[in-house]
């Protein structure tokens, strides 16, 4: 994590300096006034831009004095869950860490938890969720690395457990007991769904989408980045796939220097991989057989084998749509709330 740290007093450096060493491994860089002149830390400039720019360029904000001080320098900056850093202020005798941005999108609660511990002081969370003992959506998803399809609805949805228990359903198998406000379910008017698909059961559905699924891509030579993305684009659609639940590409090596396919992944910002013959031919399964392909390639199936490098069932077969050839197959992925 990039971690900004700001002081400012002498004995606000004096904690700072503990917050930091609690943080060693990550990223830091501390702040304090300039008239200090404090070692290891930077002066802060009189720019008025300053904490808006350090705002949008870290993981974290943490701030060793008042929540006042915080909240007046990051104000003017504070746009969405989704993006704003996590912001985290630390008492100057460090007795006290509070998280008050971004507590659980953003990892303020789980920072301030983990500095509260290493410094032994107490952690100040009020995420009601949290305080309840009931289970926050939000934050699960950011853990569990999944994508959440409407941050309206996760709200609605933590109103909801607070109220009482919301039905849960998941494509994945659940290897544990389900969280405190969660019961099993597959109807009623608000509830979660753990997938990688659009399809919605609830009246009001939201959906944690893991990216689990891995494109396996080949094209004819000189395809362009528009003709694989709506061949990527009709394969999902047509099978109710989100396309956020896409977590990387893969070809043949033949392919490595194609402009169009290389320009597609990193404007979607899929990572790619390219395998040779040899390794796509090792892939265990039945694929569906081109004997163009083998007369090209040397393998009878480029993109089902690709997709399934990595991944442990094959949901997609080959489709052909304008000299683009797409597969899809999903890892194996299991949902665990403990």
């Amino acid at each position: 994590m990039k971690i900004a740290v700001f002081a400012y007093s002498r004995q606000g450096c004096r904690t700072a300096r503990r917050v930091m060493r609690c943080l060693e491994g990550e990223e830091l860089r501390g702040y304090t006034m300039a008239r200090f002149r404090e070692p290891d830390f930077l002066p802060i400039p009189p720019s008025p831009d300053f904490y808006g720019g350090v705002f949008q360029d870290t993981d974290a904000m943490i701030f060793v004095g008042s929540c006042g001080i915080a909240m007046r320098k990051i104000g003017p900056h504070v746009r969405s869950k989704l993006t704003d850093p996590a912001v985290v202020v630390v008492d100057e005798l460090g007795k006290f860490v509070i998280p008050i941005l971004s507590g659980h999108i953003g990892g303020a609660n789980a920072l301030a938890g983990r500095l509260a511990g290493e410094l032994g002081a107490i952690p100040v969370i009020t995420t009601a969720t949290d305080i309840h003992h009931k289970f926050s959506v939000d934050a699960w998803a950011v853990e569990n690395g999944c994508k959440i399809s409407d941050l309206g609805m996760a709200k609605a949805v933590s109103a909801a457990i607070l109220e009482g228990d919301v039905p849960l359903c998941s494509d994945f198998p659940i290897v544990t007991g389900l969280p405190g406000g969660v019961v099993s379910g597959k109807a009623g008017e608000v509830g979660i769904r753990i997938t990688c698909q659009t399809d919605e059961p609830f009246e009001k559905t939201l959906r944690l989408i893991p990216p689990v699924l891995h494109l396996g891509i080949g094209c004819r030579k000189g395809v362009s980045a528009e003709a694989i993305r709506r061949a990527v684009g009709r394969v999902l659609s047509d099978r109710n796939l989100d396309p956020r639940a896409v977590k990387c590409a893969a070809s043949i090596d033949l392919k490595a220097e194609e402009p169009g396919l290389l320009q597609f992944c990193r404007e979607e910002k899929l990572p790619v991989s390219f395998y040779s013959g040899e390794e796509l031919r090792a892939v265990p399964g039945e694929f569906t057989p081109s004997e163009f392909v083998r007369g090209v390639t040397g393998v009878d199936n480029v993109c089902e084998r690709a997709a399934l490098m990595g991944a442990e069932k094959l949901i997609v077969k080959k489709t052909v749509l304008d000299g683009v050839t797409v597969a899809v197959a999903a890892e194996h992925w299991e949902v665990d709330f403990g």
